[in-house]
């Protein structure tokens, strides 16, 4: 019995002593693969598409915030499925406030967005686009499309035109104070072109709103002949209209769609 006391206490211990002495330094580089690290451990390592989404600054007023961070979950009273981040624990969260700068609109601009891996994509080519969406009851009431629009800047090749922003003013959300199933922009809502030359041309301004595929084909019949109308950037951005604290995630852009977690942007299957 004595012996056998021995023979544990000294396995016990020794377990323990080669657990406090293992650390980096006694790990050969180049060893672990990443089949031994936890899923969520894995995903951080993979979100390389992360690296080149932020805050565009020069499309962004004031101080609004847009920022990857973990939740919504709900409002109060609100549990289930429905009150959970689509994918994960994140979203990309936003706010902007109506009354907070001294221009005049004193409303501020925030554009969360991508400069790099959508640039020269030809804009015939978007064929799904959206999101989904936690809209509070609050900025419902303000009115019910108060919701974040995607913006795509693009050179759209229409008389001397060599840029512009095309927007996408969503439908009102179906739910309030959970999160939304996908809202499909090239289906729902409305597209207009910023540059007046542009919304002239095409007959997409803000007041004479088009569906994506009707700007789409407005782009290719006022073609000037020097290239197709191409990419430059493409964002989730909101103002300067309303007051808005919110969420998005889920963007999709054709066949990716992609995850706002709080530690970057990740790409799941579009499903």
């Amino acid at each position: 019995m004595a012996v056998a006391f021995v023979a544990l206490f000294a396995a016990v211990a020794g377990g323990a002593y080669a657990a406090g002495q293992i650390n980096g330094a006694s790990i050969k580089n180049n060893t672990i693969g990443q089949a031994k690290f936890t899923p969520p451990t894995r995903a951080k390592l993979n979100h390389n598409v992360g690296a080149h989404w932020g805050v565009i600054d020069r499309n962004t007023i004031g101080s609004g915030i847009a920022d990857l961070r973990s939740g919504p979950y709900g409002s109060f009273g609100v549990t289930g499925a429905a009150a959970k981040p689509p994918f994960g624990t994140g979203s990309l969260g936003i706010q902007v406030s109506g009354n907070a700068t001294s221009q005049s609109p004193a409303a501020e601009k925030v554009a969360f967005g991508n400069e790099v891996d959508f640039y020269n994509q030809q804009v015939a080519n978007l064929m799904k686009v959206g999101y989904r969406t936690f809209q509070t009851g609050e900025d419902a009431a303000i009115s019910p499309q108060n919701l974040p629009n995607i913006a795509l800047e693009i050179n759209p090749h229409v008389g001397s035109s060599t840029y512009t922003s095309m927007v996408w003013i969503p439908p009102a959300a179906p739910v309030t104070n959970k999160w939304s199933g996908f809202i499909n922009a090239a289906t729902t809502g409305d597209w207009y072109f910023t540059n007046a030359a542009v919304a002239t041309a095409t007959g997409c301004d803000q007041t004479l709103t088009c569906s994506l595929a009707q700007a789409k084909q407005a782009l290719v019949t006022q073609n000037d002949g020097s290239g197709a109308a191409t990419i430059d950037t493409v964002a989730v951005s909101k103002g300067r209209d309303n007051v808005w604290a919110g969420a998005v995630d889920n963007l999709r852009i054709n066949a990716k769609v992609y995850n706002f977690e709080p530690y970057g942007v990740l790409v799941v299957g579009a499903g």
